[in-house]
Parts: C-alpha cells; structure tokens; sequence
C-alpha cells in the first residue's frame, strides 16, 4: 500500500512538458554515454539511433492527452462503449482458458485484465495499425529530447527499449508501440516490461505485442507489484446526503466503509455494504453532482497503471460492464462549462499564491489542485466538493488579486 501511495504522491508534482535545449543530434551524442552505462552495447546504440529523427507529431500528442483534456462523461462514453463491451465478453469468452489460468494462478480478476486489454487496443485490433503503432526507439528519443515533466521516467524507458531490442535481437522498426512507447495488447511502458515482464506461454521469451498470454501475465504481475489485492473490488457507486462534508472526500487517508457509513453514505439501488471494516475513500469526480464512489486501494493501482483518473475509472467501469453489469446510476453535470488550459494554469498559480497548493502549474487539473480549491471553498463557506469549473477560475483570480 505504501508503494502506490509514494508512486502517486511523486506523480503528483510533475509538470506537463518543457523544452528541449539542444539539437537532437547533440542530445543523442550526450545521451550515448548513459545508455552505454546502464548496459547497452555500443553495437545497439549505433543500430539503434543511425539516421533518428525526431517524431514531429510527439510533442502535440504530449499537450493533447485526452485523459487530461476531456470532461470524464466524455471520456466514459467514448471508451465503454455498448460495441466495446460486447467486442470484450466475446474476445474474453473466446479466449475464456487463457483468462481463467491467469486469474487463477496470479489472483488478478480477470475482468480487469480484459478491461485494461479493452480500453488500451481495443481487444488488440489496433496493433496492426501503423498509424498508431509506431517503433518506439523513435517516440521515446523524442519524448525525452522535448524534456516534458517525465523527463527521468522517459529516460529510463529509452534505455529499457533499447536493452530490448538487444535481449530479443530486434532490428529498431520491429519493436513498435505507442507515441509515448507503451508496447503490446495491453500497453505497458518498456521499464515495465524489464521490470515485470512475463512468459506466459513458456516460449522462454516476453512478447507483449505477439502473445496475449504474455501481455495478460505481464499485467498481472505488474498489477500485484503495485499491490493489488486478489479479491477485493475496485470500490462501488454510493448515494451521499445533504450536507455532507466533502473535504471528508481525501484519498490521503484510507478510512473504513462504516465511517462513512456513519455520516449517510450508502450503496446505490438499496445495495448493502458487504464489509464495514475494508479501507476506502470518498471519490467525486463531478463534486456533489454527478455520481460518487467509496473506492479501495485496488482503484489506486489502477491509478498506478495509468495515473489518469478518467482512464482508471474508466478500466473500473468496464470492469463492471464485462461482467454484466450495468451503467452507473447518477447523471453526470453535463452542462458544465471548464476552463481552457490557461485558465487552468491561472487557477493553479492563484491556489498557490493563496496557499491552497504546492504542485506544478501545469494545467493538470488532478486531486491537489481540487484538494486547494475544496479549502477555498470551506473558508467561504460554500460546499466543499473541489469540482473545478469555468466559475473557479473567476473566483480565484480575483479572491488571489489579478
């Protein structure tokens, strides 16, 4: 539990993107001497970058990323879709033994995994199509020659790329992935894949793009290192009274159901809490409108996989959808008008120069900077649900002094 906590917690402080500030060329002689020393060969390094160019589409994909753009009804209903659920129970019952055997020997739901496999390639459609797929070693020079805020992250994952394409004897146009060099049916970073990678058909090799069994048994194990706990949901909708206090909603501290069971909150449609003592928090992505959810430790490693809570909420709900279950019960505030990025940057440095936060102006609208604006909201007495909206952004820019 402590990991996951320290992963989001770093997570939290890293900036969208910067800049680059050398040539591309140069910044490949510079980076030469740490690649070789983390283990790759000279002869890789030379195969590898002769003739590279940067990818000029990266650094607008960087700044576009939908789980940071998109209001989260949209993101929901472009991604768990009625098509993608039912292309998911039929690839999932198609593939039903593969499934099972990874359910069974890692503890992992398999729903999860067949959510993730969903929402990542759409159920592995996608990986033959060159426009999305792309070689990597090209993406991941890039990202880490523009410097955006992932710049040691980035690194690393040029390193563990390039030491794959040494461990399986890969020319650099075969090992293809994403525009931020997430490789296979179910997307995980090349760091990931040295770090948690998984034979799941005893091949003796890891073939994340080729093999679902291995993309299943690789996110399995990369699921459980991040701490997942077999058998525990992801967390579930709830009902909240007239007012409650949403600064009650933190993610910093895990409480158990029955405090919040104590103060009104209760499962939708009459459900019954299962287990009063199993550590949750209050999540409400929309504030005191739209649905709310106690979520358990389980939803923060999917936050672990993609730090997204759109994209993890997404997984979670598709998770349900597989299974057969049905569409959450309160409407989201769909009428709600957000700020663009500056004025989202303009209320997280108003936050700051208020006292309210300590993150980076970014724009990333995430749970610290909700967290500044629900105090600011308690200290005037308005309800304090955090729910960041085009109104914010006036409120604070002339609560801060223009």
């Amino acid at each position: 539990m402590l990991r996951v906590f320290a992963f989001l917690a770093l997570l939290l402080v890293t900036p969208a993107v910067a800049a680059p500030i050398e040539s591309f060329d140069a910044f490949l002689r510079n980076f030469e001497a740490k690649a070789l020393s983390a283990g790759v060969t000279r002869d890789t390094w030379r195969t590898a970058t002769a003739g590279l160019t940067p990818d000029p589409a990266v650094p607008n994909l960087v700044e576009s990323q939908p789980e940071f753009t998109t209001p989260i009804w949209d993101y929901l209903d472009k991604r768990v879709t009625a098509g993608r659920i039912e292309r998911g129970q039929a690839a999932i019952r198609k593939n039903r033994a593969l499934f099972e055997a990874v359910g069974q020997r890692t503890g992992v739901d398999p729903y999860i995994l067949g959510a993730i496999w969903g929402m990542e390639t759409d159920y592995g459609a996608v990986l033959g199509n060159a426009k999305l797929m792309r070689p990597i070693i090209r993406s991941l020079a890039t990202l880490v020659h523009q410097r955006r805020g992932r710049l040691e992250e980035d690194a690393a994952d040029f390193i563990a790329a390039l030491l794959l394409l040494q461990r399986n004897r890969m020319a650099p146009a075969e090992l293809v992935g994403s525009w931020a060099g997430a490789i296979g049916h179910l997307q995980v970073n090349p760091s990931n894949v040295i770090a948690h990678g998984s034979d799941g058909n005893g091949d003796g090799l890891v073939d994340l793009h080729g093999s679902l069994s291995d993309a299943l048994a690789t996110s399995a194990k990369f699921l459980l290192d991040l701490g997942y706990r077999p058998g525990l949901d992801w967390g579930f909708e709830v009902d909240v009274p007239d007012g409650f206090d949403y600064l009650l909603a933190t993610r910093d501290e895990l409480r158990p159901v029955a405090f919040f069971a104590e103060r009104g909150v209760r499962r939708v449609k009459g459900r019954e809490f299962q287990a009063l003592d199993t550590p949750v928090f209050l999540y409400a992505p929309t504030g005191a409108q739209g649905p709310k959810f106690l979520m358990t430790a389980n939803y923060l490693v999917l936050k672990g996989y993609n730090f997204s809570d759109s994209y993890a909420l997404s997984v979670a709900h598709m998770t349900d959808r597989l299974k057969g279950g049905g569409d959450f019960v309160a409407s989201w505030p769909r009428s709600t008008k957000f700020p663009n990025l500056e004025q989202r940057k303009a209320i997280q440095q108003a936050l700051l120069r208020l006292g309210l936060y300590e993150g980076a102006v970014d724009g990333r609208i995430g749970p610290v900077s909700q967290a500044g604006y629900a105090r600011f909201q308690a200290s005037r007495g308005e309800v304090a649900d955090g729910f960041i909206t085009l109104r914010t952004h006036d409120e604070l820019v002339d609560a801060a002094g223009r």
